[in-house]
């Protein structure tokens, strides 16, 4: 039972990526060092839209984009499948063009 309860408390936890500390998983800033803690998919969004976009457009079919953004099973399937013979990796592509792409955080890869 203990074993349990310590488990589900060390869930509501992660480390910051400057000092190490543990901090909670709701923190918007690490109280030891101050360092803002960054919601994945916020960071970097344009660099990520060209990315994606890229990877899709010259490794598409071999699903390089999916493994990118976290969809590994996808990309798996469209690696089989050769990104559905071009024609999944087509609309993959569309997709990221009109900004209704998202990770496996569910963060929709666009432009700012």
């Amino acid at each position: 039972m203990e074993e349990t309860s310590n488990k589900l408390s060390e869930d509501n936890f992660k480390f910051c990526a400057d000092c190490g500390k543990k901090i909670s998983k709701k923190a918007l800033s690490c109280p030891n060092c101050g360092s803002p803690i960054i919601k994945p998919g916020t960071q970097n969004a344009e660099n990520r839209f060209i990315t994606t976009l890229l990877l899709c457009w010259f490794l598409g079919v071999f699903g390089v984009h999916r493994f990118y953004t976290g969809h590994t099973l996808i990309g798996v399937l469209q690696l089989i499948t050769l990104g559905g013979c071009g024609i999944w990796t087509l609309i993959d592509f569309i997709m990221i063009l009109l900004g209704n792409f998202k990770d496996s955080d569910g963060v929709k890869i666009k432009t700012s």
